[in-house]
């Protein structure tokens, strides 16, 4: 990897995530060596991912180059790899690049789509975790109604404008309002010689409720604000297969669509190498203790949605989110230089400041503490939260620039195929992927 040797102890940090950002932050001119390693060489601001889907946001204004974030930091190094494994005896990583000796690991590679063992929907099905899978949806959504347009089977040009959106957490909410928005506004405009009332946007959920991690003040507001919109909304409802073209479900209830998004759920992206007895299997994230430091290492720490801290509050782990991914990184970054320095470390306690979600135009839902409330100040507040929350000024101007416009214009100037995207389900009038 070309590494400098160091009398300084080593740190590697595996993820450029909001956990990894965190975390090399607070470490930045201490007394150490630190490698950061990444598949990618940005680091992504997900919560706007689905902008980038449904072309409100280019992809350029949620990402943020690493190496600019540690251009500035000495003895600090960044790698682009994918890690391979951690061979916990000689305290290395095994990476595509090659290896790398650490005194202190730390994991924080997030999460990635949870397909519950399900090979056909994982196949045929999109999933929005990263910039080019949101990018592939946005053609995938652009490129339907361009075929549509030249389809005369009725069955199939309604397949092609039928989306179907499992799981209605906030990644599922915000889709389905934001495609929502776009039929209202947008497509019927763009394609006249197509009837886009016929345009179905359901979104399926298999609990009683939406947004069930938020308040039943919120998720109750959310539901009227999509079913106003026209999102068809399911509940109590399993998708049990996806063949390409039918979703079947546990009830008689069943989809005719050529795109289904799953947003029903995530697990760790875990990297091979530790002792199962770290790993919760269900969900594959690492069992970590109150420091982050993975059950049965004392200089191995996990962080961010790999990382399961079992608490009374949260017996299954914190929330798979920002905040406890921030919160995280910033404390470790703290507790290593008290460990490296014998001196006691400190005991994560969460501090939840809320969650909120947006679901169209002055439309969302915010739950603090102490407080539920919903509208057009949810809305301003969501934006402001999401806005200072991003990395580099220039991201802040240009996405709020974006933001501006679509308000006032009421349009997305993002609906471009840059890079096509066929599918090899629905052949009948489509390639193979690309």
């Amino acid at each position: 990897m070309n590494i400098p040797t160091s009398k300084k102890p080593r740190v590697i940090i595996i993820g450029g995530g909001f956990a990894g950002i965190a975390l090399a932050k607070k470490l930045r001119n201490k007394n150490v060596q630190v490698v950061l390693l990444d598949k990618h060489n940005y680091h992504t601001f997900q919560p706007l991912l689905y902008q980038v889907a449904t072309g409100g946001l280019e992809a350029g204004s949620i990402a943020y180059p690493i190496r600019k974030v540690i251009q500035e930091y000495k003895d600090f190094y960044f790698r682009l790899t994918s890690v391979k494994e951690i061979d916990t005896v000689n305290q290395k990583i095994i990476s595509e690049i090659g290896d790398l000796h650490y005194d202190y690991l730390v994991i924080a590679t997030g999460s990635k789509t949870n397909y519950f063992g399900n090979k056909d929907i994982e196949r045929y099905s999109m999933s929005m975790k990263t910039i080019p899978q949101s990018l592939n949806i946005r053609s995938l959504i652009l490129e339907n109604f361009e075929q549509a347009v030249l389809i005369k089977d009725e069955v199939e040009r309604n397949m092609l404008i039928n989306f179907v959106i499992v799981g209605a957490g906030p990644t599922g909410v915000e889709l389905a309002g934001a495609l929502a928005e776009m039929k209202k506004a947008i497509l019927q405009k763009d394609y006249p010689d197509l009837d886009i009332a016929k345009m179905q946007i359901n979104l399926v959920q298999g609990d009683g409720r939406v947004l069930d991690t938020m308040s039943e003040k919120s998720s109750a507001a959310a539901e009227k604000f999509l079913v106003d919109l026209g999102v068809k909304v399911w509940k109590n409802v399993r998708v049990t297969n996806y063949d390409g073209k039918t979703v079947t479900t546990n009830s008689d209830l069943t989809f005719e669509t050529a795109t289904v998004i799953w947003a029903a759920g995530v697990q760790g992206a875990k990297i091979a190498g530790l002792d199962s007895k770290s790993l919760v299997e269900r969900i594959e994230r690492i069992r970590v203790n109150q420091y982050n430091q993975v059950a049965g290492y004392e200089n191995i720490f996990a962080i961010g949605d790999i990382a399961s801290m079992e608490t009374e509050l949260f017996p299954h782990g914190h929330p798979m989110m920002a905040q406890p991914a921030i919160q995280q990184g910033k404390l470790l970054g703290e507790n290593l230089i008290k460990l490296i320095n014998k001196k006691p470390m400190t005991a994560f306690e969460y501090n939840n400041k809320g969650s909120m979600a947006t679901i169209g135009r002055n439309l969302a839902v915010v739950d603090l503490p102490r407080y539920h409330f919903s509208g057009v100040f949810a809305w301003f507040v969501w934006m402001l939260v999401h806005l200072f929350s991003l990395i580099g000024f220039k991201n802040k101007a240009v996405v709020f620039l974006n933001w501006v416009y679509n308000y006032i214009w009421f349009d997305r100037e993002g609906r471009l195929i840059i890079r096509p995207f066929k599918k090899k389900n629905f052949n009948s009038f489509t390639s193979d992927e690309v």
